[in-house]
C-alpha cells in the first residue's frame, strides 16, 4: 500500500463519510475472500472505501441537490458558499494563507452553527460538498500557510514492499533463526518455518527490505515506552508492539490511499473502536488513544478465536472472515489455513512478516541492526484546553517551532484546537507553565488569530509590525506602550492579527470615533453590545468624543507588573491608558525583561502596593 500524510483539510474530508454513513456501516463486514488478494490493504475493519486522492485544479463543484430548504439553512449555506468562493479566488491568485483562512472560515460556520448537521439534510450535504471540494484542491501547502516544509514523502511499510516480492527461504538463514529462537524471549509464540525465513532473508539481505526495517524501528523509539505501557495496561502481549511495523512503520498520520484506514494502527474512519472523530480532530491519529483502541480490539479478536496468530490475521482481514475459514476447514490454526489457501494473499504474508520483524528486532547483531539508533522517547507536557487556540500561537508562547507543536498533536485536523470541548494539547517538556502564563494575556476568542512575539535586542516596533502585517500604532495601543519607538525594557508583545476571512470592518480591535458617533451606533457597526463597549473602555454614558479610540473587541488581559521596570514614565503611561480598561478586563501587556517571576501580580495589587 502507499501510505500518505494528509493535510488538515484532507483529513477532514476523510471523515466526512460519518455524516452520510448508515448505522449499519459499523457492522463487521468483509470483502469476498476470493477477491481480497487484489486488495491493496485489508484494514482492521475489512470494509473498504475508495479514498484515492487525485491531483485537481480548483473547479466549481456542483452544489447539493435542489430540495426544500428552510430560510435559516439557506442563509447559512449562502454565507458558507461566499467564504468558499473567496477561498477559491485566493487559491487561484496564489494567496495561500488567505485561501486557508477562507476555507477554515467556511467550515467553521457550519461546525459552530449550533445545528446538528447529521439530522439536517441540507446542511449535511453542504458540509460534504464544501469539504470534498476543498480536498480536491490538494491543499497540503495550506496547513501551515505555505511556510511549512514539504510533507514527508509517501513511504512503503514492510508489508507493502514484501507483498510485491517473492523471496526464497535460505536454509542457512532458517537454521540460524531456529538456533536464535531457543534463546529469544517473547510473550508471543514465535515459530520458524520457510514462510518466516523467506521474509527474514528479504529484510536482512536486500537494500530495500533492510532500509525499510531500519526506518521503521528507528521511528519506533519515539513511541516504544508509551506503546508497551499501554499494552501492559490492557493485558496483551508486549511484542504485539511490532504489528505497528507492518501497519504504518510507526507513523501516527499514515493513511491508506485505497481503504481510508488511518493512524499508527490503521483503523477505518468508521467503526466502534472507541475513538472520536469530529471536524476538529480524529483520534485515530492520536498515538496513545489509538494504541488503547488497538490493544482492546486485538484482544477481542483473540478472545473470539483463541489464538494470537489468528487474532493477527483477523486484525488484517476481519474476525468474521477468519472464523468462516476455520469453520470451512475445521482447522483453528493459521498455518493450516495458509497451506490450504483459505486466506487472501496479503493476510498470508501479514503474520510471517510480523514474526520476521520481531525475531530480527530481538536479535539485532545477527541481522545488521546494531548501528540503528532509535528516536528518543517522546516526552511532553499536557494542558487541557476548552477553547480554540491556533497552533502557531501555541508555538509562539512556548518558544518552539510550529512544526514541533503540529507533530506533538497529530490528531488535530486543522491548525487549531476545538472550541467548547476539552482537548489534551501536548507541549514540549517544560512548556506547561509558560503556556498558561502567556496565553492568559490573550482574550479567549482571539486565540485563533492573535500571535505572541518575543523581541530580539535589535527589533523595533515597525519591524514587528511589518512581519505580522499589523500597524505599529495598533500593536502599541493593544500593548499599552506609551511610544511606538521606545521598546526599552520590553521582552515580548501580543500581536493583534486579524483573521483573513473576517470582514475588513471588523479586523481592527480599536476604532477611532467620528463626529455623531454614540456607543449605540458603534456597537451596531461592530456587532457588539453597548455593555461590552462600556466594560472594555471603562465609560459610563452613551456620548463619546470624536477622535477618541475605543476597543471594539475584548482586549487582552494585562499583568500588573509587566511594565514595573520601565520607571515613572511607564507608570504615567499606565495611568494615561487606564481609561481603556476596567478591573474585569484589562488591555494586553508588553512583557518587561526580567519581570517574569512576578508576572501574575494583578493590577489591583499594584495599586495597593506601590
Amino acid at each position: 500500500m502507499v501510505v500518505v500524510k494528509l493535510s488538515g483539510a484532507a483529513f477532514v474530508a476523510a471523515i466526512i463519510c460519518l455524516s452520510s454513513c448508515d448505522a449499519s456501516a459499523a457492522a463487521h463486514l468483509s470483502p469476498d475472500p476470493q477477491t481480497s488478494s487484489a486488495t491493496a490493504h485489508l484494514s482492521p475493519d475489512p470494509q473498504t472505501s475508495s479514498a484515492t486522492s487525485q491531483q485537481a485544479q480548483p473547479t466549481q463543484v456542483a452544489a447539493p441537490a435542489a430540495q426544500a430548504i428552510s430560510v435559516r439553512d439557506q442563509s447559512l449555506i449562502d454565507s458558507v458558499e461566499k467564504a468558499y468562493q473567496a477561498g477559491i479566488s485566493n487559491y487561484r491568485d496564489g494567496h495561500i494563507p488567505a485561501a486557508k483562512s477562507n476555507f477554515d472560515y467556511a467550515v467553521d460556520m457550519l461546525l459552530r452553527s449550533g445545528i446538528d448537521l447529521k439530522s439536517d439534510t441540507a446542511l449535511s450535504e453542504e458540509f460534504d460538498h464544501i469539504v470534498d471540494a476543498i480536498n480536491t484542491l490538494e491543499i497540503d501547502a495550506l496547513r501551515e500557510g505555505g511556510t511549512q516544509p514539504a510533507l514527508q514523502r509517501p513511504e512503503d511499510t514492510p508489508v507493502d514492499i514484501a507483498n510485491d516480492v517473492t523471496f526464497p527461504a535460505d536454509p542457512k538463514v532458517r537454521a540460524q533463526a531456529e538456533a536464535e529462537l531457543k534463546t529469544t524471549q517473547s510473550d508471543l509464540p514465535l515459530v520458524m518455518n520457510d514462510y518466516v525465513a523467506s521474509y527474514i532473508n528479504f529484510f536482512s539481505n536486500t537494500t530495500k527490505g533492510h532500509n525499510t526495517i531500519v526506518n521503521s524501528l528507528t521511528r519506533a523509539g519515539r513511541y516504544r515506552d508509551m506503546i508497551q505501557r499501554v499494552l501492559k495496561e490492557e493485558g496483551v502481549p508486549q511484542d504485539l508492539f511490532y504489528l505497528a511495523v507492518a501497519e504504518s512503520g510507526f507513523r501516527p498520520q499514515a493513511v491508506n490511499a485505497h481503504s481510508g484506514a488511518g493512524g499508527m494502527w490503521q483503523f477505518m474512519p468508521f467503526n466502534a473502536y472507541g475513538l472520536s472523530r469530529t471536524g476538529w480532530y480524529d483520534e485515530r491519529f492520536d498515538p496513545e488513544k489509538a494504541t488503547h483502541a488497538y490493544a482492546r480490539w486485538i484482544k477481542q479478536q483473540y478472545d473470539q478465536l483463541g489464538d494470537w496468530y489468528l487474532a493477527m490475521a483477523a486484525y488484517n482481514w476481519g474476525a468474521g472472515n477468519v472464523q468462516r475459514a476455520v469453520e470451512r476447514t475445521g482447522y483453528a490454526d493459521f498455518w493450516e489455513l495458509y497451506r490450504r489457501n483459505n486466506l487472501p494473499e496479503q493476510t498470508k504474508n501479514y503474520v510471517p512478516i510480523i514474526l520476521a520483524v520481531t525475531i530480527m528486532a530481538k536479535n539485532p547483531k545477527q541481522y545488521g541492526l546494531t548501528d540503528l539508533v532509535p528516536d528518543p522517547s517522546l516526552v511532553t507536557d499536557t494542558v487541557t484546553t476548552n477553547y480554540a487556540v491556533d497552533l502557531r500561537l501555541v508555538a509562539d508562547v512556548v518558544d518552539a517551532p510550529v512544526q514541533e507543536i503540529v507533530g506533538l498533536n497529530p490528531s488535530l485536523l486543522r491548525m487549531t484546537t476545538p472550541p467548547d470541548e476539552p482537548f489534551d494539547l501536548h507541549l514540549p517538556p517544560g512548556g506547561k507553565d509558560l503556556f498558561q502564563k502567556r496565553i492568559a494575556e490573550i482574550p479567549e476568542e482571539k486565540r485563533r488569530y492573535w500571535r505572541f512575539h518575543v523581541l530580539s535586542s535589535s527589533e523595533s516596533l515597525e519591524d514587528v509590525a511589518r512581519q505580522y502585517r499589523v500597524s505599529a500604532s495598533e500593536i502599541a495601543f493593544v500593548n499599552q506602550l506609551n511610544s511606538t519607538t521606545d521598546l526599552s525594557g520590553v521582552d515580548s508583545l501580543v500581536i493583534p492579527v486579524a483573521p483573513a476571512a473576517a470582514p475588513a470592518s471588523t479586523r481592527s480591535s480599536m476604532y477611532k470615533t467620528q463626529r455623531g458617533d454614540t456607543l449605540i451606533t458603534v456597537a451596531d457597526r461592530f456587532g457588539v453590545t453597548v455593555d461590552q463597549l462600556r466594560r472594555w473602555n471603562h465609560i459610563g454614558s452613551n456620548a463619546i468624543t470624536p477622535g477618541h479610540k475605543l476597543y471594539v473587541a475584548e482586549p487582552a488581559r494585562i499583568s500588573a507588573t509587566s511594565r514595573s521596570r520601565r520607571g515613572r514614565a511607564a507608570a504615567r503611561s499606565t495611568q494615561t491608558a487606564s481609561h481603556h480598561a476596567t478591573q474585569e478586563e484589562k488591555p494586553v501587556h508588553a512583557t518587561p525583561k526580567a519581570a517574569t517571576s512576578t508576572h501574575v501580580t494583578s493590577v489591583r495589587e499594584k495599586k495597593t502596593n506601590p
